[in-house]
């Protein structure tokens, strides 16, 4: 402060006085510089406050769209026309960036599809009293990857009465993945895999009934149905079809967009917690 005003009070401004009169000005204008800086730092906060509570309102609007679906399975045109705008809005935040293979990694839910192999079982699910569809997964093993990794398409179905409710059996498609470019990916399918069978408490008590002593026989039935497991190879796939290419239209910590190439229809997920073993 004395700096600053010391000229003004001075009549007789020595040399001394006049280069105090110049650290003066400088003084002056330093917090000036300082402050400008500053303002120049809290706008492009803001700017990127604002861009950040866009993308979230976009991210919200499509959960909105396909929140009555039922994954997609009921749908009229207006809506398929709302899903695919608020889809093309989010996509554009994530336009020619490079995928981010350690946020790929994990596990995701599938919340919406427009994909007809998959709205069959949901078809299917919906009209047949003996099957059910429950969670479907896809869960990508890339983390210590560079350029590719594996792939899961998990659903869980089950049998009314038969197996647990939703979670009876767990089919398993795996395929490996290569990177492509920025946003594509190829799938190489390998197999089909049967497992992880969840038998229901009515037919639990049928094969080894509570009140009587479980013979060797109905444990080794019981013991049998848990650890079963069936692959089915899905033979050499060496040459590449557009079935197998992938695009991820936008991908974030907590939400995945893809598209199937080739009119195989689009997909909607969400982070999901891991799938036990």
């Amino acid at each position: 402060m004395e700096l600053a005003f010391g000229p003004l009070l001075s009549f007789r401004p020595t040399k001394t006085d006049t280069r105090e009169t110049d650290g003066s000005q400088a003084s002056r204008h330093g917090p000036f510089k300082l402050h400008h800086q500053g303002g120049t730092r809290s706008a492009a906060c803001c700017a990127t406050q604002r861009a950040q509570l866009s993308l979230e309102n976009e991210k919200h609007n499509l959960l909105r769209a396909i929140q009555d679906t039922q994954r997609g399975l009921v749908t009229n045109a207006h809506q398929r026309s709302d899903i695919e705008e608020a889809m093309v809005n989010l996509e554009c935040y994530c336009s020619g960036a490079l995928i981010d293979l350690v946020k790929l990694d994990g596990t995701w839910r599938l919340q919406y599809t427009s994909a007809r192999d998959v709205l069959i079982l949901l078809e299917s699910a919906a009209t047949l009293p003996f099957f059910q569809v429950g969670q479907i997964f896809q869960k990508f093993d890339c983390l210590d990857q560079s350029n590719g990794g594996v792939v899961y398409n998990v659903v869980k179905w089950s049998i009314p009465t038969l197996l647990e409710e939703d979670n009876g059996v767990t089919l398993l498609v795996s395929a490996k993945f290569s990177v492509l470019s920025a946003r594509n990916i190829y799938l190489q399918f390998e197999e089909v895999t049967l497992e992880n069978i969840n038998i229901s408490g009515e037919l639990q008590a049928l094969i080894a009934p509570a009140l009587l002593p479980r013979s060797f026989l109905s444990l080794q039935i019981l013991q049998f149905i848990r650890a079963f497991k069936a692959r089915i190879p899905l033979g050499n796939q060496d040459r590449r079809s557009v079935g197998g290419l992938y695009y991820l239209s936008y991908l974030d910590n907590n939400m995945l967009l893809g598209r199937a190439v080739g009119g195989g229809g689009a997909f909607v997920f969400t982070r999901a917690q891991p799938l036990e073993s």
